[in-house]
């Protein structure tokens, strides 16, 4: 998702957690309705200055906007994340295609897999 879209729908949840209408917020951020609706949809990347505006008019500081947008990415991102299926695993690879690999140690050092070949 975009970040214009992010920024919307955490806009949106805030103002609507807050029983508040778009016309209220809007009025008193001073934009159009139409226009906050278009940010809370995503379809309209705001400004600065009127994020800021938005923010104060929902009395909400702008770092805490950014909060909740960076949670917003990263539970997009784990859910994406989730949704792929595992390129390598453990089991996926047979003795002879581990054996060789670098791996990291304990220590943080690069090793090599101590792999038996005979067979399981």
């Amino acid at each position: 998702m975009l970040l214009r879209g992010l920024i919307g729908t955490v806009l949106r949840r805030i103002r609507l957690g807050q029983g508040r209408t778009l016309k209220d917020v809007a009025e008193t951020a001073r934009v159009s309705v139409p226009y906050l609706s278009e940010v809370e949809r995503g379809r309209k990347e705001a400004s600065s200055e009127l994020l800021a505006s938005i923010c104060e008019a929902l009395g909400l500081d702008m770092i805490d906007l950014l909060s909740e947008v960076r949670f917003e990415l990263e539970t997009e991102r784990l859910a994406e994340l989730a949704a792929q299926p595992r390129a390598i695993g453990f089991t996926a690879l047979s003795q002879t295609e581990l054996a060789g690999r670098p791996a990291l140690s304990s220590s943080g050092t690069v090793g090599l897999h101590a792999v038996s070949m005979a067979a399981a």
